[in-house]
């Protein structure tokens, strides 16, 4: 299926084909990475696991998704976007199909290791898909609506999976959640989009070291870091929070956990639709990218009121906040390497940001446990995470006192703007 050049109203309007690509292919991501949580008790009883055990497998994923990162950036850059994103899908859902043959926790383990590694691809592909397909200008909105993508994997995956599981077997629910992931890779290569930077989808090697030097590389993976603990943080412990907190047990606290989630999708439409509007507007590119993080920034400082509050649902709406907030960020923080980094060069910049925010957010993951055993509760995370985002763009205004949209002149250098 071939898809009019840009700038033709055939393509303008097909290249929300992509997206659509893009998002089906990230939740599903968020989706394989979820059933395992989902079955744990059915497979607790099946295979005698213990708690260390299903720990085991958690980390193995985390860990092999943040080193990962490292090369799939760098991947996505060398081999070039299309074959690139293709190959990761396909990798992933095989992985996530292995999980119905595995016998052993060493099994579950390994399915796990190989799932984390290829699933590390779908954000600097996504990112980079914004890169390649739209023009600076329009970069934001698509990124918004890709950032919305985990959120409804989300919320999806606990109604769909659980049903599945019991109707058809808990083996059903990775086989069908994998199948999808190779129809998708059957999609993404019938497209053939004409792209927005024609030589983004060109494979060209990336110099690390030469990314590692900029300050744009540093001031976006210090932003990721900061961001990052809290979405983990958020992942790992919300269910917890409201089960101790309110006494909510698994068949109802899924209703406020949902409710929150619903919010971040929110932020993420947001966050891509407020810079635009602003540039619309003739708002520089620089003004309207921080006006837009310093917004979100104030947004989520009232989460530690979470504390005081006598109900689960408006313990959900100041969560809920907190995450519409952190998605907004989020999607600006992406926005922002497309605006600074060539696009040849997107994926290996943000594989570098993504390393980095997967590995400190297993400091914060791990300090909760530590407050929570020390009897000290949620509210020194919560005092985290509501000053985190002041505290990224106070580092990216230091390092980036003036945003100007690079010029990407095709040379194959990595030449960003200062």
């Amino acid at each position: 299926m071939a898809i009019a050049p840009t700038g033709t109203p055939a393509g303008n309007r097909a290249r929300w084909v992509i997206v659509a690509l893009v998002f089906f292919a990230i939740m599903l991501n968020y989706v394989d990475r979820q059933i395992l949580a989902l079955l744990k008790p059915t497979l607790e009883a099946e295979f005698a696991w213990s708690d260390q055990d299903y720990a085991n497998m958690l980390t193995a994923f985390q860990v092999s998704a943040a080193v990962a990162f490292l090369g799939t950036g760098w991947f996505i850059d060398r081999v070039g976007l299309r074959l690139g994103f293709a190959l990761g899908v396909a990798v992933w859902s095989l992985a996530g199909m292995a999980h119905a043959f595995a016998t052993t926790v060493g099994g579950f383990v390994a399915s796990r290791i190989v799932l984390g590694a290829a699933e590390s691809i779908g954000t600097p592909a996504a990112v980079k898909s914004a890169a390649t397909y739209f023009t600076q200008k329009e970069r934001s909105i698509a990124l918004g609506i890709g950032n919305t993508a985990p959120n409804i994997g989300a919320i999806v995956t606990p109604l769909v999976i659980p049903a599945l599981a019991l109707a058809f077997g808990w083996k059903s629910a990775f086989l069908v959640a994998g199948g999808l992931g190779l129809v998708w890779v059957a999609v993404w290569f019938a497209v053939k989009a004409v792209p927005a930077q024609t030589d983004a989808v060109r494979p060209v090697p990336v110099p690390w070291r030469s990314l590692l030097k900029k300050r744009e590389t540093v001031a976006i993976a210090i932003a990721k870091v900061l961001s990052d603990q809290v979405w983990f943080f958020m992942l790992a412990w919300l269910p917890d929070l409201f089960h101790r907190m309110f006494g909510l047990q698994q068949g109802t606290v899924g209703l406020p956990v949902a409710l929150a989630y619903v919010m971040a999708a929110c932020g993420a439409l947001t966050g891509g639709w407020l810079p635009t509007r602003m540039m619309a507007r003739g708002w520089s590119v620089n003004r309207a990218r921080k006006v837009a993080l310093l917004i979100y920034a104030l947004l989520i400082l009232p989460v530690p009121l979470v504390m005081f509050v006598d109900s689960p649902w408006s313990a959900a709406m100041l969560l809920g906040l907190g995450l519409f907030a952190h998605q907004g960020f989020s999607t600006n923080v992406f926005g922002l390497a497309t605006d600074i980094v060539p696009a040849r060069a997107v994926g290996s910049t943000i594989g570098i940001a993504a390393f980095c925010g997967n590995m400190w957010s297993i400091v914060l993951i791990q300090l909760a446990a530590f407050s929570l055993a020390h009897g000290w509760g949620y509210g020194p995370l919560l005092a985290i995470c509501s000053v985190s985002y002041l505290l990224a763009l106070g580092i990216v205004q230091v390092l980036l006192p003036r945003i100007v949209p690079v010029e990407d002149d095709g040379s194959g250098a990595v030449a960003m703007a200062h």
